[in-house]
């Protein structure tokens, strides 16, 4: 008769040998120390179990500056035309897109990179041009993505302080601190006109005043996410400035104004020779097939753009206006979104009207606790917002 069979034993774990558990600690402490000191992005709210949770069509999403009224119907057909090609690789060049780009803003082909949104374009600026030991300056309440950059690449954050709340630009950018803070470690300089997530914004001879005092050799990045929304007659972008000024790189993004957040473009303006050294960097095939040949669409459909630009501006009014009346302090804004003061009870403000199923932005990670940063949205998300907010106020 033969024996019974012995259950299999299983092998003693790692950590019971006396091995390290490997946890996001262990796994951190071997990471490069730019980016043990990093902290991820924060996306503000979990937006596809809030979607899953009241359904899309009981969710007023107005915490992420998305443009409520969509991509023109051209870059939509266009999406469409270019699905029949799915499995081959889109083209890494991206140049029919740079040639529309080039010719839209004047600039020669050379001088236009490609990125998976203006994100991606803003982090590799930092790891091409700065480094351990080198500085990089930016704003306080200037937009996270220049904080995570700069720290990823390893490089020192030199953070300056954001003109007062009294002030006729409330936490906009003083330019003449940020000048004043650039020392012989500085190789890089962020700021973005219009700002996210003030919404404030500078013209072009404050742009002026502020480049003539960089250095040769210190590169700046204006980034200008939200250029197109901007009406106000001193605004004005960096564009005309390309020439005059070598050191300066614009970054811009459909994401915005153009409505194609869904297939992440963006684009950088600079001199050649910058660009050239940016392509070393970039990821092959970095935009896809759809998003190449919907961005060449957009750019193509300009009526669409005037129209959604203009009932931005509209319901931004409107909307800036009907807080006002509830007693909430409004910052100026040329773009899709308000940055809205609510004082001591704004976590709690912020929280109940998530339980209504209306989803703002949370400033605490910028510093503004007691603000929440409210997209325009359209006329009937803006009538759910002030509904639901009338409830909470009360």
């Amino acid at each position: 008769m033969s024996a019974p069979a012995t259950q299999a034993q299983e092998p003693a774990s790692r950590e019971d040998r006396g091995a390290p558990a490997y946890d996001e600690a262990w796994f951190a402490a071997r990471a490069q120390a730019g980016i043990q000191r990093l902290k991820a992005y924060d996306p503000g709210h979990d937006l596809v179990a809030l979607r899953r949770r009241f359904g899309e069509a009981n969710l007023a999403e107005l915490g992420s500056n998305e443009n409520p009224y969509g991509p023109s119907p051209q870059a939509r057909a266009a999406i469409l035309d270019s699905l029949h090609a799915l499995h081959r690789y889109p083209d890494p060049l991206g140049a029919d897109l740079k040639r529309a780009l080039a010719a839209k803003h004047g600039v020669d082909v050379a001088q236009v990179q490609l990125g998976n949104g203006s994100h991606e374009l803003l982090m590799q600026l930092a790891q091409v041009f700065a480094g351990p030991g080198d500085e990089v300056v930016f704003s306080r309440y200037g937009f996270a993505v220049f904080a995570l950059a700069t720290q990823a690449a390893g490089a020192t954050m030199r953070i300056v302080e954001a003109l007062p709340r009294d002030a006729a630009m409330p936490c906009g950018h003083d330019l003449d601190a940020i000048a004043a803070a650039i020392g012989p470690a500085t190789r890089l300089v962020y700021v973005a006109n219009p700002n996210n997530p003030t919404g404030t914004w500078f013209g072009r001879e404050a742009m002026i005043a502020f480049l003539d005092r960089v250095p040769a050799d210190v590169l700046v990045v204006m980034d200008e996410a939200y250029a197109e929304m901007a009406e106000a007659p001193d605004y004005a972008s960096a564009l005309s400035l390309l020439g005059r000024y070598p050191n300066l790189a614009i970054t811009r993004t459909f994401s915005k104004a153009y409505g194609l957040a869904g297939l992440r473009v963006g684009y950088l303006l600079a001199q050649p020779g910058l660009v050239q050294v940016m392509d070393r960097l970039r990821e092959s095939f970095n935009v896809n097939g759809p998003a190449l040949a919907a961005c060449v669409a957009a750019l193509a459909d300009e009526a669409h753009l005037d129209w959604a630009c203009a009932r931005n501006a509209e319901q931004r009014a409107a909307l800036a206006a009907a807080l006002q009346q509830r007693g909430l302090r409004v910052f100026p804004s040329q773009t899709n979104f308000v940055l809205v003061e609510f004082g001591p009870r704004t976590a709690q403000i912020e929280a109940a009207l998530v339980e209504r199923g209306v989803i703002l932005r949370p400033m605490a990670g910028y510093g503004l606790a007691d603000c929440l940063r409210i997209s325009v949205g359209s006329p009937d998300e803006n009538r759910r917002l002030l509904a639901a907010l009338d409830q909470v106020l009360t």
